[in-house]
């Protein structure tokens, strides 16, 4: 992470890992299947006090999918978006009060599928050249906004497995700012973890129940939400 920036401001890490994400291989789990409603989620890097970090916003308790849930700010991809990229990017706006402006997009990573919502997610890699006040911009959809280091991501203390007890499956978790990150956004994460080369060795046994409340907002439902 101390790679000097390249010509156009964003950092040497990032270029390699948009271009390493570009290509990730998809587990199982996530690959996309025929019918899926397309949308988008912006993985929006930033210069941040502690060294970079990621933006994700906490979803509202009465949201239809995916309610209470930490995320990457996205949503369903609108004719008028144009595409992805531009889904994300006012879905960021809408959520988190994120100026498009000082966003650049780096890279549109593989398309990935949401088993319990029916959404075919495209991912959109960006940096935040422009970084700026941010916070829920409707709080019915978003109760919280939070920039969470990278280091804090990949610190062992915050790392866990979630254990869904419908199916005895578990999955990666990060446990940061006051949020359980699990599901569709944690196994995002780590992914992105280990191809930025952040990823420091956890202990993966280390395994807890979905907690209820979670497991409720959920409806039950498997991994992947």
């Amino acid at each position: 992470m101390t790679e000097a920036d390249q010509g156009d401001g964003v950092p040497g890490w990032l270029t390699a890992l948009a271009l390493a994400a570009s290509g990730m291989p998809v587990p199982a789990v996530l690959r996309p299947r025929p019918g899926g409603r397309p949308a988008a989620v912006l993985i929006l890097f930033g210069p941040g006090e502690e060294g970079p970090d990621l933006l994700l916003v906490q979803r509202g308790p009465r949201l239809r999918r995916h309610a209470g849930q930490p995320a990457f700010p996205g949503g369903a991809i609108d004719a008028s978006d144009g595409g992805p990229v531009q889904a994300a990017l006012r879905e960021a706006a809408e959520e988190a009060r994120v100026d498009p402006s000082g966003v650049q997009v780096l890279a549109v990573l593989p398309d990935l599928f949401i088993s319990r919502s029916g959404f075919t997610v495209t991912p959109v890699l960006a940096w935040w050249r422009q970084p700026a006040p941010v916070g829920p911009g409707d709080p019915v959809e978003v109760t919280a906004v939070a920039r969470v280091p990278i280091a804090e991501l990949a610190d062992p203390a915050h790392r866990l497995s979630i254990r869904f007890p419908s199916s005895g499956a578990a999955g990666p978790a990060f446990r940061v700012r006051g949020m359980l990150v699990w599901g569709f956004t944690a196994m995002v994460v780590d992914q992105l973890l280990a191809l930025g080369g952040w990823e420091v060795p956890w202990d993966a046994s280390r395994t807890e129940d979905l907690p209820a409340e979670a497991l409720m907002a959920a409806g039950g439902q498997g991994p992947v939400s």
